[in-house]
This record gives structure tokens, sequence and C-alpha cells, in this order.
């Protein structure tokens, strides 16, 4: 290890902005700040490695870090003329998290370190303000004892409830009937007195006791080395860990912690704290736009306990004309000092920036900055917006934006025509509709979801140990809290429609009360809504109706256009789609597909019209029986390939020729073994004996794909020339055709020679009869470790191979795709698989399968088209190893489409910087 102690202060600092890894986000901005001459209150950082080395000694610091930390606390005391732990000059810190990976909320701060009872009286002193120094003192203790001492917040609220009845009383304020948040509204934080607050703060002490058998620890230095440990604790918390599951951040890269001055953003009407983006992360209008408080401090902003007030005079976060709260209009000058940081930082770093910012009796203070999270639409409108203005490259802008982000952009919105009943209003915090029932908990929502239910989860402000449920929800509500609360940041970073400061709700008791008004703001009544109800949300207005309202298809930008222009431009990986009919076709056209690179033709067959004659065939006791039923079915498969090849007129279209074993097509219950009995004359109990003939104990192993063709080859001939009778018809008609014929689960030669034969056969039968020629490919997909291992045998058959990622996944870890949910989470969690291998690519495994079947197939066939078409053919991270192993095109769901051409782009980039450095554009 190291140093593990980095120093920022009166304009030096050990570290930069490239030492993220080591210092974390936090750190790393806090001393690039320094050196940029922006005031930070001064500070160390202990580094990741610390972190990691403490858990690997069991929870232990290594030995000497002890005392870089008091010689650190030493610099501080000298900068400041202050001293830690002293009564006449307190010195009180923060003590603070800080990830590689900005994790909102994931991680403990604790602020105001270093209290006492005599303390405390000194910082009164030397204030001269008692309750000032009493709200620290109780803040501090609340803050402690849930962090580091591990005793809820939620012992402590009876206490607080008490202290505003307290100043209640002595307010004139009558609180007999008031729940808890409309009391919190009434008397908030700023009216305790400092008799309530002394009182307060012996119930907070004895609440201590009581839980822990101890007293609240009274030493500035016990109490910095429990902060410390807490933070380095809360890497691995529960709400953290989920974060980094949902984010992918490995573990292995640990926390920094920063110790930093305090500076009082509550000292009076001349403080204030807030937070502020160089750019809207909504939509990615460039504007600065934030929120601040009023003598607060940096929890009240994010807790949503108190609604914040916009920047600037025209509104930001409020979105209206300036009532004289905005903070340009409170404190001109703070204001354009802070307006000339964020510019400068903007312009330093080259990308937007989240900012944290302390307002102590005038004086500006930066606590963090770090590059925003952002909603995908303003990810993208602002990578295009910056390489416009020649902030950075157009190749920049592609690695910008992460490609799953941009999902957001393709999903509906609310339809504008469609009927509503408005319910309230709140603040836009994140875009996209979201229709659900109302669930009032985390956990609820969780379970919900995974019962296959949209929910909305409803809080009067989300906090981090509501994550699991906030990723399980289509969106979310709260009752307080502005655009850049908790909820707010959180729900942009996922991609989840958020309403926030909605003041016409009231959450309590699993229901929620929303007050209704006219259009004059006048009180008209009141709703409840229970659980279960059904809500929309509107993340882009912060509207919330009630019911289920329709939606209409996403629109995309302009930017989004040249974005994925610039993209095409420099990927190599060619991106097709996954689609069986003529409409998925035309969506996944109009989403940049460059052809089909898997039609499923069994889903063809479940057509009403259709299933009775497939059913028909797998029932006939003879090849002329069931030829008869294929000849029902032929017309109706050549239509669907006449659609297709229209749709993708010009582009290659790849068709898997029938996969599923064929009791999968038969009647599973006794209504539609008697519907069908009656159609074929067949008997039910003859029809469910046939369908358990047919079962099988492990279907994905067992008579399916090509082995239908050996033991049924006249299956393969009708749908053969169902595809090359609509090939030639659409090339009549002067529509250029590119069919591709591909044979799934092969594993040897022969397999391939006698399949290729049959197809040839009908070709030329086809061929014959129409009085003209089509050229088509034949290919496999190579889906059985066999398959990899011995790709130059069937190369010598196959023009193209197909990689089905999802069945050679399968069929390589002898895990079932369709049972493997019971456990496969508890193996990611245990770290035998980074991610589920069905969802993200087993490089390791899997992979090298594929690299063994690429060599071996080119090597007998060197212009092999190779290509992937299972899921892993839309997963950013698996579509950056195809690029590497020299694979031609990935195919995935239409709506994947754009993903998979940015995540292209960026893979060629990565491969491009990796053989070394070349001029940017």
């Amino acid at each position: 290890m190291g140093r593990s102690i980095y120093f920022f202060g009166a304009g030096q600092a050990d570290g930069d902005a490239q030492q993220k890894d080591l210092l974390g986000g936090k750190g790393a901005g806090l001393a690039e700040m320094t050196r940029l001459g922006i005031p930070v209150p001064p500070g160390f950082t202990v580094t990741t490695e610390v972190c990691n080395a403490y858990y690997a000694a069991g929870k232990v610091l290594p030995a000497g870090v002890e005392d870089e930390i008091k010689a650190a606390i030493g610099r501080l005391e000298s900068l400041r003329g202050a001293r830690f732990g002293s009564a006449d000059a307190p010195l009180l810190v923060s003590v603070r998290s800080g990830a590689r990976a900005s994790m909102p909320g994931m991680m403990d701060t604790i602020l105001n370190l270093g209290l006492n009872d005599e303390i405390a009286q000194g910082l009164a002193r030397r204030t001269g303000s008692e309750r000032f120094a009493l709200d620290a003192y109780r803040r501090f203790i609340l803050a402690y004892a849930d962090i580091v001492l591990g005793v809820p917040r939620d012992r402590f609220e009876d206490a607080l409830g008490r202290a505003r009845r307290q100043a209640a009383a002595k307010l004139g304020v009558d609180a007999t009937r008031l729940n808890s948040a409309e009391l919190e509204r009434k008397v908030p934080d700023s009216l305790l007195d400092p008799e309530s607050l002394a009182a307060l703060i012996q119930r907070q002490k004895d609440i201590v006791l009581g839980a822990t058998g101890r007293p609240f620890p009274d030493d500035p230095a016990a109490q910095l080395w429990g902060a410390i440990r807490a933070v380095f604790d809360s890497w691995k918390n529960h709400r953290a860990e989920v974060y980094r599951k949902i984010h992918d951040i490995p573990e292995a890269w640990g926390t920094a912690c920063t110790i930093q001055v305090m500076v009082f953003g509550n000292l009076g009407d001349d403080s204030g704290t807030g937070v502020a983006f160089t750019r809207d992360p909504s939509t990615g209008e460039r504007r600065f736009y934030g929120e601040w408080l009023p003598n607060a401090q940096g929890e009240d902003v994010v807790a949503g306990v108190r609604t914040p007030h916009p920047l600037s005079l025209t509104g930001t976060g409020a979105g209206g004309a300036d009532d004289g709260s905005s903070l340009e209009a409170r404190m001109p000058a703070v204001y354009a000092e802070l307006f000339a940081v964020q510019g400068k930082l903007e312009q330093h770093f080259r990308e937007v920036q989240d900012l944290e910012f302390t307002i102590q009796q005038n004086e500006l203070f930066l606590l963090q900055c770090r590059a925003a999270k952002r909603t995908g639409r303003a990810a993208v409108r602002i990578a295009v917006e910056m390489a416009k203005e020649g902030l950075i490259s157009q190749r920049e802008a592609i690695l910008r934006v992460d490609p799953g982000s941009i999902d957001q952009l393709l999903h509906p919105s609310i339809d504008p025509s469609a009927p509503k009943e408005l319910l309230a209003r709140g603040l836009p915090a994140s875009p996209g509709a979201a229709t659900g029932q109302v669930v009032f908990s985390a956990d609820e929502a969780e379970r919900r979801a995974g019962q296959g239910r949209a929910v909305i989860l409803v809080r009067s402000e989300t906090s981090p140990e509501d994550i699991h449920g906030m990723k399980a929800a289509r969106g979310i509500l709260t009752a307080r809290g502005g655009m850049t609360s908790h909820a707010a940041v959180v729900a942009r970073g996922m991609g989840k429609s958020c309403v926030a400061g909605c003041s016409a709700i009231s959450v309590s008791q699993g229901r929620m009360a929303v007050t209704t008004y006219d259009d004059h703001g006048r009180t008209t009544g009141a709703i409840t809504v229970k659980d279960g109800d059904l809500i929309t949300l509107d993340g882009g207005t912060g509207t919330v109706y009630l019911g289920a309202v329709p939606t209409v298809p996403a629109a995309l930008s302009d930017e989004f256009g040249e974005l994925m222009a610039w993209a095409d431009a420099v990927r190599r990986l060619r991106v097709r789609s996954n689609a069986d009919t003529p409409h998925d076709a035309r969506t996944a056209r109009n989403f940049g597909a460059e052809g089909i690179g898997l039609c499923r033709t069994e889903h063809m067959f479940f057509d009403e019209e259709r299933i009775q004659a497939m059913r028909e065939m797998i029932l006939a006791d003879s090849e002329l029986g069931r030829r008869r039923a294929l000849a029902k079915l032929l017309p109706f498969q050549r239509s669907d390939f006449l659609g297709v090849f229209r749709e993708m007129a010009g582009l290659p279209v790849t068709i898997r020729l029938l996969d599923p074993p064929l009791h999968e097509f038969l009647p599973q219950d006794e209504a539609q073994l008697a519907q069908l009995s009656r159609a074929t004359g067949v008997s039910a109990e003859d029809l469910r004996h046939k369908s358990e003939e047919l079962a099988e104990y492990n279907p994905m192993l067992g008579h399916r794909g090509c082995r239908l063709a050996i033991t049924s080859p006249e299956i393969y001939e009708m749908q053969a020339r169902a595809i090359l009778e609509a090939a030639c018809e659409v090339a009549a008609a002067g529509i250029e055709v590119e069919p591709e014929i591909m044979i799934p689960l092969s594993m040897t030669r022969r397999e391939l020679s006698l399949t290729r034969a049959l197809v040839e056969e009908v070709a030329e039968k086809v061929f014959a009869e129409k009085g003209r020629r089509v050229d088509f490919r034949f290919g496999t997909m190579i889906e059985l470790p066999r398959a990899a291992l011995r790709a130059g045998e069937l190369a010598e058959e196959s023009e193209f191979f197909s990689f089905g990622t999802n069945d050679l996944t399968q069929t390589t870890l002898g895990i079932s795709r369709d049972d493997a949910g019971r456990f496969l989470g508890a193996y990611v969690e245990a770290g035998v698989f980074a991610k589920d291998p069905f969802q993200s690519l087993d490089v390791a495994g899997v992979g090298e399968l594929v690299e063994i079947g690429r060599d071996r197939g080119r090597a007998v066939r060197p212009g092999l088209k190779l290509g992937v078409c299972g899921e892993h053919g839309g997963d950013p991270s698996s579509i950056a190893f195809f690029e590497r192993a020299g694979l031609d095109y990935v195919s995935c769901s239409p709506f994947r489409v754009p993903i998979a051409r940015l995540a292209a782009a960026q893979a060629a980039l990565a491969a491009e910087a990796a053989r070394g450095p070349r001029a940017t554009d």
C-alpha cells in the first residue's frame, strides 16, 4: 500500500482529478478544485487502498494510518486557527465517503463531528448563537448514533416530535391534532429554541444509552475513529451493495474517506446550502440549474425535509418567475461567484458537473464536484452539444453516453390527447411515463414487482434504504424533496419516472391523502389513494394522474440521430435485429437495424388458424398425413416471409428453421384438448396419450432443431419452399432480397450435409417452377460445445455461423436458463459470476468457445460470416467482447438496436485505443 493520506488546503493539494481510483470521486474533485483556486474547506482524504486493507485485516485500520490522520488534523488546526477537541476554539469536521463512481446517498456521511456538551457551549460562544450550536449538536448525535452506533433514526422520532410540540406551545401553535408531517411543516427545525433543543439532546443521549448500554461518546478522537470505520463499513452495507449491482460497480474498488473542516450553512439568513448542475440533468438544456436552502445544512437539501428555492431569477427547479427566494435575488454577489465557478469547472473538466456548495455568512465554499448523473435523453443532448461547442470531440461524445441509458428514449410517454384525471402536481424530477399500483414501502415494491406487477413507490421522501424498492418500481412519487433530492438523483440514474416535492400529498399508515385544488389554487377537497390503487406519473411535467393513462411512442430527438450517425461512422460490428413479423422488422429497421439476425419460424405457428394445422401435422401417423397438414401451413409461412422480405428490402434476413420440440405445440389444458379432439376426430384420451408420448424430461436437449429434420425432413422442406417462393416473388417485384437459411442445434457435419441437400433440392424445384433464381446462404447456429469444437467440419457445409449464445451458455455451463433464477442471484452475490451469465456473456468459458469456433471455422472457410443472435447481442459488455473477437454482426431485439449500435461504436473506439494513439477528429 502506498501513502494513506492526501491533504488539500490553502491552494495546494497532494492529489488531483486523475486519482479517482485512489481518492474516490469526491476526494479527487476536492483536490482538483483546490488546485484551481476555487474556495474549498481544507481537509484530507484517506485512500481506497486503506479501505481495502481495512477489510483484508478483518476491519482493522492498517498500522501507521492513525498517526498520519492525527498529523493531518494538526495541519487543519494550523490552517484554521482552531483545535479539534477544544471548547475555546472548536474545530469541527465532516467525515464523508467517496467511491470512484458516484453512488448518491448509498454510503454514509457524518457532519459536525467533534462536539460534546462543553465544546457545544464553546461553539455557541464563538458563533454568538446558542440555538445554532445546540442544533448542530443534536444533528451530530442523531447521525452518529444511526451510522456508527447502530441506533436507527426512527428511534429518535418521538423525541423530536416532543421537541416540536414543546416549541409549538411556546409559539402559540395548536399541535394537538397535527400528525408528524404536518407538525414538521408548522414547526421546522429553525423554530426549535435552545431550551427545546437542550431537552432533545438529553433525550437523544438517553435513547443511545438505553439502546447500546453505553453513554454517547464525548471524546472527539474516539468519535473520529468510529466515524472513519463506519464510512469504510458503509461500502458493504445493503443499500450500497444493491446499488453496485444495479450499476456494475466492482466491490474491489472500495471507498475513500474524506475528513474536511466544517463550514456552516445554518448560521443565519446570510448562510445557506445547495446543489447545482452546470446543465439540466433531466433535459440536457444548457442552463445553470439547481436549488438552495437558506439557513440550512447540506443534508437538508438531499433529505427533502424543506422545499428548496431556485438558484436564479428565472427559476430552475420551480420553473417560474422569481418571488424573491432565489439565491440570485437574496445574495447576488454569492450567486455571481457561484455562476463563475460552475462555468470554470465545466470548462476545466469538459463535462457536466454536479456541485454541492455551502454559504457561511456570505462566503461561498464548494464541497463537491463530480460528473453529473443524467437521464438518457439529457446524456445524448449534452454529448452532442458539447461536441458542437468544441468542448469535446465527436469520438468523446460517443463514449460519454451509457448505451443502456438510451433505452429511456425508446419507450412511450403520456398521450396528450388521452382523457386524464389530474390527481396532483409536483416537480418533474425524472422524465418518462409510468403506471402502476401504489405501494408505500420498498420491500412491498420489490415483492409485488417480483410477482410481475407494475408498482409506483410512494413515500414522504426516499432514503438510501429504499434503493431495492426504487429499482423494482416503475416510478417514484414523493411528498417532499426537490429536483436534487435523493429520489430525483437516483431515479434519473436508473431511468425511472419520478415526481418529487408533491406537497398536495400526505403519506401515512398505508394511505395517501391528496388535497385537491381548483385552477386558482383554492382547496376543493381531498382524495384518499389506497395501497394497490392505480396511478400514472408523468415525470417530464411533474403530473400525477388517477388510474392508468394511455401512452404514445417515444419521439427521438435530432441530437439522438446525430449521435447515432457518429456512432455508425466509427463502428465495425454490424447490428441486426431478432424479428419474427413484418411489424417487428419495420420497428427494427426504423431503429437502424442492418438486417435480421434471427427470424424464429416457430413463432409464426401459434396463430389460432395455424396452430390447428401444426397440431394435425404432429398427430399424423404417416409421412403423407404430415405432408397434408404442412401443405395447409405453407401459404401462411410464405405470406409471413413475403412481409419480412419487403420490410427488409436489400438487407439480409436470417431465418431459423423450426427449433423447439413438437410437444410445445400441443394443448396444455383440458379445454384445448377437447377443442382439438372435436376438430380432428381423435379422442381426448388419445390426444393426452400422444402429448405424454412426446413430452421430454429435458426438452432443451431433446428431439428438437435439426433432429426434427433428420426424422421428419418434410417439415424443413415446407419451410425452405416457403422461404424461397417468397424470395422469388419479392425479387420478381424488383425488391432486392437476401435470405439466409439457418439450421439450429447442429453438432456434426453429417447433420448439415443432410439438411443442406434437402434445402438445395427444394431450391432447384422452386427456381424451376418460378423461372428465376435467388441467391441465398446456408448456415447454422452454434449452440452446443461440440459445434464450437468441431467448427472446422461444420464450416465445410456452412457459409455462416450464428452463435446462439443463450443455448451455448446453457449447454456449456450445464445451467437451465428457465430454472436458474432460483440460485443465480446467490451465485452473483457470492462472486461465482460477476453478472448473470444469461444477461452478460461468460467471456472466460462461453467466450472461449466462441473464439474456438471462430478460429476453426475460418481456418476452413476464410470468408465465413460470424454473428450472434442470443440475448447477449444487445448487452454492451458482451458486445465489447464480440468486437474484440472479430465477429461480423450482433443481433438483438428491435428496441435494443440503438443500444447495440452505440455499444459497438464504443467497442470499436476501445479496440482502436488499445492498438495505439491516432489523430482525433
